[in-house]
């Protein structure tokens, strides 16, 4: 339910606004109209005269907006427009045809303040009303058509976040099953291998998955907290491959309050040993470092395996799709015979939609392993 329909009885300041504009010039015309020369020379017509047209006309106004809040809480919808309308209309017609009755008709019943009726007058006077009383209704109508089609954007608007926010997150929810059935693999090909080697990846595999389930929780996180992590992954890598795999850093200092997807390179990093072929002698190599542009560029060299492991490109796919979401260009897979890079655009946080802003975003990037 909206403010209107709890307050269907207080006017809106617009509706004040314009009977406090159009009031006073009505309230002098109908007094000329009654009294003619006498309402510059007769010191009652102002004392009794404009007071008691003024209460009139106030007492008119407030049913015409009891009458058109009333209609548009019983008839909110589109389709009921025209409908809506008209009974508006003839109700409004009704009230100003009453009140100029009264006036006209009750001053002469009465001969209050020795009026006489004059029809002709009646009839000017009337027709002078009905105008004022459409033109106002016309602006009020209109004033509410507005602010309606302003609320209804804004809920779209709202809506279509919602929709983005539970997508974003359901691309978050696919990280950590893809990142456990890898390490899993991994755990259960050292235990048959190396059982000291097993127990030391399991240490660093419970730190980094406590790590990576803090982070997952933000859509967003800062170069440096990503990079913390990166580093914190690498030596988990090494416990399982030791020299095979080697990790080269160039970033920047200034890039680091920068954002990104959260576990976007630990994503990429994996994909480069899931799909290439480390020894000691030929080690897979893993370069991250910034770019003019605002770019972060991850590469490795190509030495890809005879058997390729089963992918439905989850990683790649989870990346590309959340800068989509967020409506940030520049995503992009560039691949030669000897490397393949992934370039990463660096987002700057004023320039991201607040839908995807956690209040953790802030704080991690204080926080360390």
């Amino acid at each position: 339910m909206d403010k209107q329909s709890v307050n269907w009885m207080k006017p809106l300041r617009s509706e004040w606004l314009s009977f406090l504009i159009a009031m006073p010039f009505l309230s002098i015309l109908l007094n000329n109209l009654l009294f003619n020369i006498r309402l510059f020379t007769d010191r009652d017509i102002w004392l009794f005269g404009l007071p008691t047209v003024f209460l009139i006309g106030l007492a008119t106004w407030y049913v015409q907006i009891l009458v058109m809040h009333w209609l548009r809480i019983r008839l909110p919808h589109v389709g009921q427009t025209s409908r809506r309308l008209t009974l508006l209309a003839l109700a409004h017609i009704s009230v100003t045809v009453a009140s100029y009755t009264l006036i006209f008709y009750g001053f002469d019943a009465i001969r209050f303040l020795g009026y006489r009726l004059e029809t002709g007058k009646y009839h000017f006077a009337l027709l002078v009303g009905l105008a004022v009383s459409m033109l106002a209704t016309a602006l009020w109508e209109a004033d509410h058509f507005f602010v309606k089609l302003k609320y209804s954007l804004d809920e779209k608007k709202r809506l279509q976040q919602l929709t983005v926010q539970q997508e974003f997150n359901t691309l978050k929810s696919q990280v950590n099953p893809h990142f456990l059935f890898n390490c899993f693999n991994t755990l259960s090909s050292l235990i048959s291998e190396d059982s000291r080697q097993a127990e030391a990846f399991l240490n660093e595999l419970s730190q980094v998955y406590r790590y990576l389930l803090r982070n997952n929780q933000d859509g967003l996180s800062t170069v440096k907290t990503e990079m913390r992590f990166i580093e914190s992954y690498f030596r988990l890598l090494q416990t399982r491959h030791g020299d095979s795999i080697q990790l080269r850093v160039e970033v920047d200092r200034k890039y680091e309050p920068y954002l990104l997807p959260s576990l976007s390179l630990q994503l990429l990093v994996e994909n480069a040993v899931k799909h290439n072929i480390l020894c000691r002698e030929q080690p897979l190599v893993i370069d991250i470092f910034t770019t003019a542009g605002n770019k972060l560029v991850v590469s490795n060299n190509l030495q890809r395996r005879n058997a390729q492991p089963f992918s439905n490109k989850i990683g790649l796919k989870n990346i590309e799709h959340k800068y989509s979401l967020l409506d940030a260009p520049g995503f992009h897979i560039l691949q030669d015979e000897k490397n393949f890079c992934v370039v990463l655009p660096l987002i700057w946080s004023k320039n991201v939609k607040p839908t995807f802003i956690s209040p953790t975003t802030a704080t991690t990037q204080n926080e360390s392993l």
